[in-house]
């Protein structure tokens, strides 16, 4: 376990969440030049998950830092690259979880290519040829899908994939095979020796040099973090963190009211952190409140995702989204549509203080989403219920 000297600088509680604040975007005018490919830049990944509410996940990233960036416009940062010919801007793999990355974050993740070759399989025989013949199609017509490929399922449930999902998926793993597109919702697979530029490709960086990079990285999109904070960006190893953080350029911190040590970048302890806040709702998968245990830290608040537990067990709906306001979370709504209206399922408020950023994140996601209308079924304290209409209205 690393320890933080006794030189580490000091921080209050409020600096290190102001700090947290503006190194994921909420606090201070944001960077609208670099739009939706900047914000993705800024943060070093945006996670992807299938749930849709009132939008994908990695739509509602930049959302709640930009305000109401098309939708269109979002899919297109991410996967249209800019003249035709031109290099993507984004890949798709194995971070925090399934993320799109920069395109210059390919070489730093070479550790894990090498690590997905050396170990064992996942419990999917393949027939033998079965990965070399995906290789062998994507080389001779291009890009493909996986239903190109020769389909992504046997028939059975969603995790019955065919003999070429399964080895496609296995070279995308490896490095051989890479995702800079989607159609639809659907992966467009093609080799990595024709999509990533070549000064990127090659796996030259040795491991504690990826692993250095990407502890460097996580912590200047987090600002500041524990080892478990800034190892679980990217999800490294905690003694891969040990290893490697001295010679990151993090700075070692002492925050108020943490009861382990923190590292910080030290572009962000130059200047305490001022300016605007965003009001907004956020994804659940957002990575302001990636970490429970660090959402907990920093802003005394509990957030779980729902969506996998038995509906009589939730406390807070299915996909409650946070309310961020004032660099403070200060409640959550449950969220749905019902044809042009946005309907809050489930409402809960810390305070009479959050009726007002409550109305305002929903009428705001409400426009964004195409919605001319909200309705409040539920407010976790019922006082505040008439107060959150009368704000809508």
């Amino acid at each position: 376990m690393t320890t933080v000297p006794r030189s580490a600088v000091d921080l209050s509680a409020d600096e290190a969440r102001r700090i947290a604040l503006r190194a994921q975007g909420f606090l201070g005018s944001p960077d609208r030049r670099g739009g939706v490919r900047g914000v993705l830049r800024h943060l070093g990944a945006v996670q992807l998950d299938t749930i849709s509410v009132l939008a994908r996940s990695h739509e509602l990233i930049p959302y709640a830092r930009l305000g109401a960036v098309g939708r269109t416009t979002v899919d297109q940062a991410y996967w249209t690259p800019g003249t035709e010919g031109a290099a993507p801007h984004a890949f798709e793999y194995w971070s925090h979880a399934a993320c799109i990355l920069p395109v210059e974050e390919w070489p730093h993740f070479a550790f894990r290519r090498r690590a997905y070759r050396a170990r064992p399989h996942w419990n999917h025989d393949l027939p033998d040829g079965t990965y070399e013949q995906v290789i062998k199609q994507l080389r001779a017509e291009g890009p493909l899908t996986a239903t190109e490929l020769g389909g992504a399922k046997n028939g059975g449930e969603w995790w019955d994939w065919s003999a070429s999902k399964v080895a496609v998926e296995r070279a995308l793993m490896y490095g051989e095979v890479v995702c800079t597109e989607r159609r639809g919702w659907k992966r467009v697979y093609d080799l990595a020796e024709r999509a990533i530029p070549d000064d990127l490709l090659h796996d030259e960086l040795s491991d504690t040099e990826c692993l250095r990079r990407l502890i460097r990285l996580a912590g200047q999109s987090l600002g500041v973090g524990t080892r478990a904070d800034i190892a679980d960006y990217h999800r490294v190893k905690g003694e891969q963190f040990d290893a490697v953080v001295a010679d990151s350029g993090l700075v070692p911190v002492r925050v108020e009211g943490w009861d382990k040590p923190a590292w910080a970048d030290p572009a962000a302890l130059e200047t305490i952190p001022r300016g605007r806040h965003r009001t907004t709702l956020l994804s659940p998968f957002d990575s302001l409140i990636w970490e429970r245990a660090r959402t907990e830290r920093i802003f005394g608040f509990t957030h779980r995702l729902e969506a996998y537990v038995p509906r009589p067990k939730r406390i807070h709906g299915y996909y409650a989204m946070p309310l961020l306001s004032g660099g403070r979370l200060l409640g959550r709504v449950d969220p749905a549509r019902d044809g042009r209206t946005l309907v809050a399922k489930q409402v809960s408020l810390d305070s009479p203080k959050a009726v007002a950023p409550m109305a305002q994140a929903l009428r705001e996601a409400a426009e964004w989403v195409g919605c001319d209308a909200v309705r409040v079924e539920r407010v976790d304290h019922p006082e505040l219920a008439a107060q959150l209409v009368t704000a809508l209205a």
